[in-house]
């Protein structure tokens, strides 16, 4: 089994923070840096079950209070330090919208959830504008513990097994069999064996399947990336005379062997791998095969550079340095509202050693050596926790606070448009429209009771019930008055979804039964597009079109509403991704002509509703950040968003379908309030909130004719 110091560790440690900082600050040829993650996972399933194997071949069993003491103090203190100063951060630096989102990040990085949570956010296409938490990266300690909880408690079953087993062989009338060597029997090393083998291979299995299937939430699941530190276990559990019979030359093969595999990794591998899966293999195999080198009692050569005092000296700051780049390279870039350029990228991982250095002799260190540790014996250890969740707890209670204040502070009343309702615009809609951008030019206060409120924009999303189309399910969900004669389907992306609460309406008060056959990222044309940040074929929207297809000729809807975004991440033309507007104008035109030619010949009537104007900043960010006036969020539209719904329009009215443009629901003079009266219109940069959704509900049923006429 592992000695208990080696410093080729230290040196693996400080390859696998090195690789994670210089790809995440944007190190062009290191694209695959991440998974120095995955080196880490290996090395920490190496060390900690090496130490439970040693302490019960020692004694026969192991102390659970103890090994998580031993957890508290290595992790939480340096832990709970970063989380404080990043929310402190975040809230000198963000606006309020954005620094409460880093209060709710700390919750669940505390708890050692934040994997669950992340992996929630990312895999709701809903949540793709909100920016990179700086605690985002705290998704791997979350990970860790929740296999350390998991781990010793399968040890531990272990170890009863084996003495149940021991006594039922040592009954009267039963040979006792071979001593074991130690009162206890010591490590029952079939046994664990059997277990790693299960849990590992389980793991693996799994983070195939989960990685083509759901690449992002396999990407943070604990039972994904369990194989990689049961792997590093597997190796622990090696007995000291098979790796003692390594020879240098062997061990220094094995760790070269090692080292490359996890190079080729950061350099082969990118973002748009799926990950896990299968390519974790490469970098997860590499590392144990560095670790069972060092195993024996011939030092691999390797060890030269590995643990080499500069090296090491990194790895014994990994931690910090792992804890701190992430936030020292996301909030200033938060701050400034953009990328950092590269020099500022090198200030930042500068300072990133700065912090890790300091955080390492003044918390880390008294932590596990000095003072406090010796203060902290075990089970004392464990009050740790209770401590930073309410230093965390205190910070964010605080900080939650303190935002809800600023945000509700004043009392600027809504905007009116006075005057009679003109009979084209009886819900006076487009009067208060204009009212608003006239309160803008006019540069007035920002209405103090705003719907929805400042701080939950970001949550008002429009439900979808059990239909979410995103999550492969494939089943109709009537909506509206379901026993009604008149059919509508409502197709499209996140942006016909916005439109949920409005034709909600329309369809319980006019007598229609609805359908929403909406997927988010999945534009309605029939073209090939790019899932967000990823550089593949979203087979998934291509399967969808199919199917959304195979309902409506099965409904012979009397009306079908179209309503898309323009395609976020290009489109394909054969085998290209193409994003330049005038390659992807051609290939969204074709894709609507084939889209409304299908439509035509299944339904009764065709609508595009012309996707809404798109703002080139977050509306939330702006109105929450310093004291802004309505004409410092009002924006123009984004001229590629117009120009690509103009495709949409034309090729609806060469097919002959309807089209009804809700611009002068939501602009006025190529200016677009994000503020209408007292309601947020928009929740970000392109998508409707469901209160102002709703309250379109008169103009929209008129305007599609399917409500009478007043």
């Amino acid at each position: 089994m592992a000695r208990a110091l080696r410093g080729d560790i230290q040196g693996l440690r400080a390859v696998a923070v090195l690789v994670v900082v210089a790809s995440h600050a944007g190190v062009p040829w290191l694209p695959g840096g991440f998974v120095g993650v995955d080196v880490f996972f290996v090395i920490s399933g190496f060390l900690i079950a090496g130490l439970l194997y040693r302490e019960v071949d020692r004694d026969g069993r192991f102390s659970l209070l103890g090994f998580w003491s031993r957890r508290a103090r290595r992790i939480l203190p340096a832990a709970t330090v970063v989380t404080v100063v990043t929310v402190l951060t975040a809230l000198a630096w963000y606006s309020l919208i954005d620094a409460r989102q880093v209060v709710e990040d700390a919750g669940w990085a505390t708890l050692f959830a934040a994997n669950l949570h992340f992996a929630r956010q990312d895999v709701d296409y809903f949540a793709s504008d909100l920016g990179v938490s700086p605690l985002q990266h705290y998704w791997s300690l979350a990970v860790e513990e929740q296999f350390y909880v998991v781990w010793p408690l399968l040890l531990l079953a272990c170890l009863a097994s084996a003495r149940f087993g021991r006594r039922s062989r040592t009954r009267p009338g039963r040979p006792t069999g071979r001593p074991t060597g130690s009162p206890t029997g010591g490590l029952p090393r079939g046994a664990v064996l059997g277990v790693l083998l299960a849990v590992t291979t389980a793991s693996f299995a799994w983070s195939v399947v989960q990685t083509a299937d759901q690449p992002t939430a396999a990407y943070f699941s604990t039972l994904t990336r369990a194989w990689e530190l049961g792997l590093g276990a597997l190796v622990a559990l090696l007995p000291a005379a098979a790796t003692r019979r390594l020879g240098q030359r062997s061990a220094t093969v094995l760790a070269v062997a090692g080292l490359a595999m996890v190079a080729t990794a950061c350099v082969v591998l990118t973002e748009a791998t799926p990950f896990p899966g299968h390519a974790a293999a490469l970098p997860v195999v590499g590392t144990a095969l560095v670790l069972l080198a060092g195993a024996g009692a011939a030092r691999p050569l390797t060890d030269t550079v590995l643990a080499w005092r500069p090296v090491r000296v990194v790895g014994d700051w990994s931690y910090s340095l792992y804890l701190w780049h992430w936030p020292a390279l996301v909030l200033p870039a938060g701050l400034l509202g953009r990328g950092l350029e590269p020099w500022e990228a090198a200030a930042a991982v500068a300072a990133t050693f700065v912090l890790a250095g300091v955080t390492y002799a003044a918390v880390e260190l008294p932590f596990r050596e000095g003072r406090p540790a010796l203060a902290l014996r075990v089970p004392r250890a464990l009050v740790l926790y209770p401590v930073s969740l309410a230093l965390v707890a205190a910070t964010c209670g605080v900080s939650w606070w303190w935002t809800g204040e600023r945000a509700g502070s004043g009392d600027n009343p809504a905007i009116t448009a006075e005057g009679t309702t003109h009979p084209d615009d009886p819900d006076g809609t487009v009067a208060l429209v204009r009212a608003s951008v006239d309160a803008a030019r006019e540069r007035r206060a920002v209405p103090s009771d705003l719907s929805p409120d400042l701080l939950d924009l970001r949550e008002s999303i429009a439900d979808v019930g059990p239909c979410d189309y995103s999550a492969g399910v494939r089943r109709l969900c009537p909506r509206g008055d379901t026993s009604a004669d008149r059919t509508v389907v409502v197709i499209g992306d996140s942006h016909a979804r916005a439109w949920i609460p409005a034709v909600d309406r329309i369809a319980e008060d006019g007598g229609w039964t609805a359908y929403y056959l909406v997927m988010s990222q999945c534009t309605a044309a029939h073209v090939v597009v790019a899932p967000i940040d990823e550089d593949r074929p979203f087979t998934e929207c291509t399967d969808f079109h199919d199917w959304v297809g195979e309902q409506v000729a099965e409904l012979r809807p009397d009306l079908v509403v179209v309503t898309s975004s323009p395609p976020v991440n290009g489109v394909y033309d054969g085998d290209d991704r193409v994003e330049a507007l005038d390659r992807v104008a051609p290939v969204l035109a074709d894709g609507y002509d084939d889209l409304f030619a299908d439509l035509r010949l299944a339904a009764d009537r065709v609508v595009l509703l012309r996707d809404v104007p798109k703002s080139s900043y977050d509306p939330g960010t702006c109105l929450t950040t310093g004291s802004p006036s309505l004409g410092d969020c009002t924006f123009e539209p984004v001229e590629r968003s117009r120009r690509l719904a103009d495709v949409a329009v034309t090729s609806a009215r060469v097919a002959g379908a309807e089209v009804v443009d809700p611009t002068p629901w939501l602009c006025y003079q190529d200016l677009c309030p994000v503020v209408i009266g007292g309601t947020l219109s928009y929740r970000d940069t392109d998508h409707l909130t469901t209160e102002y959704a709703a309250s379109l509900a008169g103009p929209l049923g008129r305007a599609l004719h399917m409500v009478d006429q007043p």
